[in-house]
């Protein structure tokens, strides 16, 4: 806790000085916005620093790649978005970090995101797009990074690993159940974070009611390094939707569904004779509302999942969340978020049935303060218990925005 204490004091400086800073980067974002062709081509880099710091139990929960108790994780994101005349609009997401989720790798730089979007018409009635970008499942991924995400973790249905493997089948019922004691990165969540699959989806809004369908090369539980199509093809596509429907400005509800294989190629040895990859798979429906209210916002999500396992059967599960933010300030805000997954059970190889996962609660309180337009402090705790064990968590997070 000594070292948590001498990091958020090492942050609030860190504040205090990019307040003297503003007017640089205000200044810098003119510079990075770029136009050409009488207007035509309209171009704007833009970017975020964080410096994240992980004060944590072991083993690390959600998706912390880790096997110490403190972690500093630094990141820097660039987004670079294109207007290419009236009906064409390209973005490019670039990250320098330590591994897409937080971990004690050596820095590395990749692309997270790249897709053209296509919009025929000026209504937004139909919008084509190709790439690799987030999934249109649910409503946290609007929300996910970290100047948006009123929290520094993913809520509990895109950071749980369950018993699931993408690589290593279970050879029976005894060996399944044992997984949800195995290390936890090689193992699968429900979604894995905003899933950047690569694919198509088409998309738009007709009144009230927004839509969206895709087809992805991997599954909403895919692990980020089978994200790019050059990992994954589309022998095994996944198909994606969404609808939402919007009453009034206030509230929007919304209704997901997913269903593709999770298995990588390398499980395909491990299986059953006679089975393929495409013979298992995850299906999820989701539910997800939000509501917004003067200075009070809230979202909910609910996903229930079934992964088809081999020698098992149906192994399904439940997860939800409910999110509130209130700002108290234009600087200052607050943010409670109580999250829950539920499992059901399965064969257990000796006549009975046992559940295939621990249920487990979590609960996450955070603070965000803005010193300026550009930069922002959070500080989040959270306490789960999962089976029996209680756990707890803090996390600090300072962000630069340009």
């Amino acid at each position: 806790m000594k070292t948590f204490r001498i990091i958020v004091c090492a942050v609030a400086t860190s504040a205090a000085t990019c307040l003297a800073a503003d007017d640089f980067l205000d200044r810098v974002e003119d510079a990075l916005t770029m136009s050409a062709f009488d207007e035509q081509v309209r171009a704007r880099l833009s970017g975020l620093i964080d410096a994240e710091f992980y004060h944590l139990p072991q083993p690390a929960p959600g998706l912390i790649d880790s096997s110490r108790h403190d972690l500093f994780n630094p990141r820097l994101s660039l987004f670079l978005d294109t207007q290419l005349g009236p009906k064409l609009y390209l973005f490019v997401q670039s990250r320098v970090d330590r591994g897409f989720d937080p971990g004690d790798s050596s820095a590395r730089i990749r692309l997270d995101e790249y897709a053209l979007r296509f919009t025929p018409w000026d209504d937004g009635r139909l919008n084509l797009q190709i790439g690799k970008f987030a999934t249109v499942v649910g409503n946290w991924v609007d929300r996910h990074l970290s100047w948006e995400n009123p929290f520094i973790t993913a809520p509990l249905p895109y950071e749980n690993f369950t018993a699931i493997s993408d690589s290593d089948p279970p050879s029976s019922a005894r060996d399944f159940l044992r997984a949800r004691n195995g290390p936890s990165y090689d193992r699968n969540p429900i979604v894995w974070g905003p899933s950047y699959t690569t694919g198509i989806s088409i998309g738009g809004q007709l009144g009230k009611l927004d839509y969206a369908a895709e087809v992805k090369n991997a599954s909403l539980a895919s692990r980020p390094k089978t994200w790019d199509a050059t990992d994954t093809g589309f022998d095994h596509p996944t198909f994606q939707g969404h609808i939402g429907y919007r009453p009034n400005q206030m509230w929007r509800f919304g209704v997901s569904a997913s269903s593709g294989p999770y298995f990588r190629t390398e499980a395909q040895p491990a299986l059953p004779s006679g089975r393929g990859i495409g013979d298992y798979r995850e299906e999820v429906l989701g539910q997800d509302i939000s509501f917004a209210w003067h200075h009070f916002q809230f979202w909910a999500e609910c996903y229930e999942a079934r992964f088809e396992v081999p020698r098992i059967g149906n192994a399904d599960t439940l997860a939800y969340y409910l999110e509130a933010k209130y700002k108290w300030t234009p600087q200052f805000f607050t943010s409670l978020r109580w999250n829950q997954q539920l499992f059901a059970s399965v064969p257990d190889g000796e006549g009975g049935r046992a559940q295939w996962g621990d249920d487990m609660w979590r609960i996450d309180a955070a603070l965000a303060y803005r010193p300026t337009a550009h930069t922002q402090l959070k500080l989040q705790y959270s306490l789960e218990r999962e089976g029996s064990q209680l756990a707890n968590l803090f996390a600090a997070q300072f962000t630069i925005r340009f």
